[in-house]
């Protein structure tokens, strides 16, 4: 059967699939449109499977909160670069996942993969098939759920951080102006009680070692130490901080001020934790062209 021009646009629609590979798969099938559209995604998932090992540390944090503001979901669902991350499929995908999960209330990725989209196909199915047309890996890298007995406050920065942060007291303007200063801030605790120890400890070695170089009496370095871990601890908890749109007010104090506490908090940030591995690109460019030339 002849494959007619208007046969390869019309597969091109519906797939999203390149001009040659359309063309290629009315061939194999003897211009079934069906069959074709068949032989595409069995195409596109081989590939998908094969950028599975592929590196995704691009990506948004995607945010979904209940209705009645007492529970929520943060995730972060990457890809390779940031142009596919600042796309609106991408951005839907994403916040669409949230949502999901919420509504399931799971922040098990394997569970979430199995979720039905609003296409009516399972999340993993959109995401291999999006691979397959944008030719990116992307996943799911996990997703956390907080919850409050008050209200959730929500802050997004761009789309490379997002932070949840469980209120009692206070409104939503509160709730977002405490998300935005850890956002900003980064505070590795709410209180001091609530520092890691280990963490802790090290840093008092640190400044116990700094202190001994001043060559200073022990009772006069014991009080040097102390003076310097109240103000690391400040420096640390959300509560001991200067309120990022005002410094002259501590968030203990603007807590304190409205009624409120902080019961728990989730800040996100694209890429945090993975190892990228930096490239030389003029270096990459030879080799490419040392390997065209022979």
């Amino acid at each position: 059967m002849a494959i007619t021009a208007s046969m390869v646009k019309e597969l091109r629609q519906t797939t999203g699939a390149g001009m040659m590979d359309c063309k290629k798969a009315l061939s194999e099938v003897d211009g079934d449109m069906e069959a074709a559209i068949e032989f595409l995604r069995k195409k596109g998932m081989a590939g998908a499977d094969k950028k599975a090992g592929r590196l995704a540390a691009e990506g948004i944090i995607a945010i979904a909160v209940s209705d009645d503001k007492k529970s929520g979901i943060i995730a972060e669902v990457n890809c390779e670069t940031d142009f596919v991350a600042k796309g609106d499929e991408f951005k839907a995908f994403a916040n669409e996942i949230a949502a999901l999960a919420l509504a399931a209330d799971t922040v098990d990725v394997a569970e979430i993969m199995e979720l039905t989209m609003a296409s009516g196909k399972t999340v993993d199915i959109t995401r291999r098939e999006m691979i397959a047309r944008i030719g990116e890996n992307m996943s799911l890298r996990f997703a956390n759920k907080i919850e409050s007995a008050g209200l959730i406050g929500q802050y997004q920065h761009g789309e490379k951080i997002g932070v949840v942060v469980a209120l009692n007291g206070g409104d939503d303007a509160l709730g977002r102006d405490i998300a935005m200063h850890i956002a900003a801030v980064n505070p590795s605790a709410i209180t001091a009680d609530e520092v890691d120890q280990e963490m802790l400890a090290k840093e008092r070695k640190f400044q116990i070692e700094q202190a001994q170089e001043s060559g200073k009496p022990a009772e006069i370095i014991e009080k040097m130490i102390d003076g310097r871990m109240r103000k690391y601890l400040q420096e640390i908890t959300l509560v001991g901080q200067a309120f990022v749109k005002n410094p002259d007010v501590t968030i203990e104090k603007l807590l304190k001020e409205n009624g409120a506490t902080v019961t728990a908090f989730i800040r996100l940030e694209v890429g945090a934790g993975l190892e990228i591995e930096e490239t030389d690109f003029a270096e990459e460019v030879a080799l490419a062209a040392k390997a065209v030339t022979g």
